[in-house]
């Protein structure tokens, strides 16, 4: 190492990595030479633990990885196993699914611009953003009865149907919600200072970024038209008016004016989705083993109240056999490759997460940058790290 070289730790208490992420970092005076991620400060075991619990109790474990697109995270497994199970979701329950998804994204990526913007030194995004997460968040608590961690989409549809007041409550959201954002480009957007943080800066090539297998906001940053619910439509994306949004100098800028366009879009799909839900329907698909019988049946043959109980004590068993199913997550392709050996619970199931790949190509992103600089380039791929340790 030359003499004019230090080395620095940035994290993982830093504010500015947003989670336990360490940062060794290379300087040359204020020019970063090296980055070095160090992760795992927050690892749980959530693959191993999946292998421990039946086919329906993981749901309660997905929804932890990434913590702010819990509901995506649920989405991915839930269709990995329908697909093992060859079980047909009813449509009600896909609009549902894809209507509180969409709306996990806003929240999310409310996150990402409150934080990102303070990070750069504007502090009444922040305040602005989290009101608006508030209300979405209240929604999530009326249909589900949890704002975090809400295990509502089960194996076959989700756990039960809307409340009646529950499309008034997403209709008023969604009317405030252009003119949020019409408030967010004039505070944030327009503003000089933080064009100036974020043109040119971490900037990666469209080329380098299909390499690194970068997906979400950040490989569509860098000019690449990739978005999992138009190349592989999922839960009846296809049949849904919304454009992917796709910027091209691979910078900061072009990562932020992403997620911002991004968030009109969920808004559009939200209003059909919600159009779609009027009048009523199954939310459950009709599978034996899916669904437990009848009360009053129960009480009537003993055979039916035997399949009760094997039902609730051991589960169901899912044919041998295994399947990939990804889903677009806030931050990206979020892969799931489940495998099963017949048994009531997963012989393994594999996470491809996004903010996994996304991070590892920080250190490209960042050589050759300011220091303050780095704080930018990581708020502009938004990592989450329950999401990168797992």
């Amino acid at each position: 190492m030359a003499d004019t070289q230090m080395t620095v730790s940035l994290g993982p208490q830093h504010p500015s990595t947003h989670g336990v992420l360490r940062l060794e970092l290379v300087l040359d005076g204020e020019t970063v030479v090296n980055a070095i991620p160090d992760i795992g400060y927050l690892h749980t075991g959530i693959e191993k633990t999946m292998e421990k619990e039946k086919w329906q109790q993981v749901v309660t474990i997905t929804c932890r990885m990434d913590y702010l697109n819990s509901m995506g995270n649920d989405l991915g497994y839930c269709l990995a196993v329908e697909k093992l199970m060859g079980v047909e979701v009813p449509k009600r329950a896909q609009d549902l699914r894809v209507l509180l998804t969409e709306l996990n994204r806003l929240s999310s990526h409310l996150v990402w611009f409150g934080t990102h913007a303070m990070d750069l030194g504007a502090m009444t995004a922040f305040f602005y953003a989290f009101t608006e997460r508030e209300r979405i968040l209240d929604i999530f608590e009326c249909v589900s009865g949890a704002r975090l961690h809400q295990s509502y989409f089960i194996i076959g549809g989700v756990r039960w149907d809307i409340p009646e007041n529950f499309p008034a409550l997403v209709r008023d959201l969604l009317d405030r919600f252009r003119n949020f954002l019409d408030e967010c480009r004039r505070l944030v957007t327009g503003n000089r200072i933080f064009q100036r943080r974020t043109k040119g800066v971490g900037v990666i090539s469209k080329k380098d970024a299909i390499d690194w297998g970068l997906s979400g906001p950040t490989i569509r940053g860098s000019g690449v038209n990739w978005d999992v619910r138009k190349a592989e439509p999922y839960s009846g994306y296809d049949t849904y008016d919304f454009r992917v949004p796709v910027y091209h100098d691979g910078d900061v800028w072009s990562r932020y004016l992403v997620r911002m366009d991004e968030m009109e879009e969920s808004v559009k799909i939200c209003y059909e989705a919600l159009d779609r839900l009027k009048g009523s329907g199954s939310v459950m698909a009709d599978h034996p083993k899916l669904n437990l019988p009848e009360r009053d049946l129960m009480k009537q043959h003993i055979d039916v109240m035997i399949h009760h109980f094997l039902l609730a004590s051991e589960g169901f068993t899912v044919p041998i056999g295994e399947v990939y199913q990804s889903i677009e997550s806030a931050r990206g392709e979020l892969g799931y490759y489940v495998v099963s050996d017949g048994a009531e619970r997963p012989y393994r199931v594999r996470v491809r997460a996004p903010s996994y790949v996304n991070l590892s190509a920080l250190p490209a992103m960042v050589e050759g940058q300011l220091l303050a600089d780095v704080v930018a380039v990581i708020g502009s791929i938004d990592i989450v790290l329950g999401d990168v340790d797992r």
